[in-house]
């Protein structure tokens, strides 16, 4: 077994695995997060590792044989996302650019709404996912946190949207280590 084949188990997280639901489950200090899989996985009690194998759990065509070495790193990743996200929150930060670019948490609405001044005539509001949270540290500068991997950068990438960085001025709706290369305008 190669060593990109197995996956260490932190301290403070606890492995159930049942091979006939084909369940993996990963308890951690924060939550409980279970994966359904495809191929099987030993578990290495005494080595605090997991293994995961090539071996499917039923039988597969050929065409899927191909498949089976890609399935078996994807397998790979997924395990080592639920790990993270029930032991760390995740978070993604991001800054308005902009004169009047703003963020207003609605207080009427128990932190569940999101108001955003990006340029606009109006203001736009936005729900914020159950999955996921925001924080406004500034005017500018919001922190979307949660312990969904998937849900804080769908949550953040849908805010961006609103507004993305245009390339000339650079304003818009950036993540923090972001870099925009400003084009040169029209020269007279």
């Amino acid at each position: 077994m190669k060593k990109k084949h197995t996956i260490k188990i932190p301290k403070n997280a606890t492995i159930f695995y049942c091979s006939k639901k084909r369940i993996i489950t990963v308890k951690g200090p924060l939550e409980q997060k279970s994966l359904r899989l495809k191929v099987k996985i030993e578990l290495l009690n005494n080595e605090k590792l997991i293994k995961v194998t090539s071996i499917p759990f039923s039988k597969i065509s050929n065409s899927q044989k191909k498949n089976i070495l890609a399935i078996q790193g994807t397998t790979i990743s997924l395990i080592k996302q639920l790990i993270v996200e029930t032991s760390y929150i995740l978070y993604k930060k991001l800054k308005l650019v902009g004169i009047g670019y703003r963020a207003f948490d609605v207080e009427k609405f128990n932190d569940t709404l999101l108001s955003l001044k990006l340029g606009y005539s109006h203001p736009i509001y936005f729900k914020i996912p159950k999955k996921s949270r925001i924080f406004c540290l500034k005017r500018t500068k919001l922190f979307v946190y949660g312990n969904s991997y998937q849900g804080i950068t769908q949550t953040a990438s849908f805010i961006r949207s609103y507004k993305k960085p245009e390339p000339y001025k650079g304003k818009g709706i950036l993540y923090e280590t972001e870099k925009i290369n400003l084009k040169e305008g029209k020269k007279v």
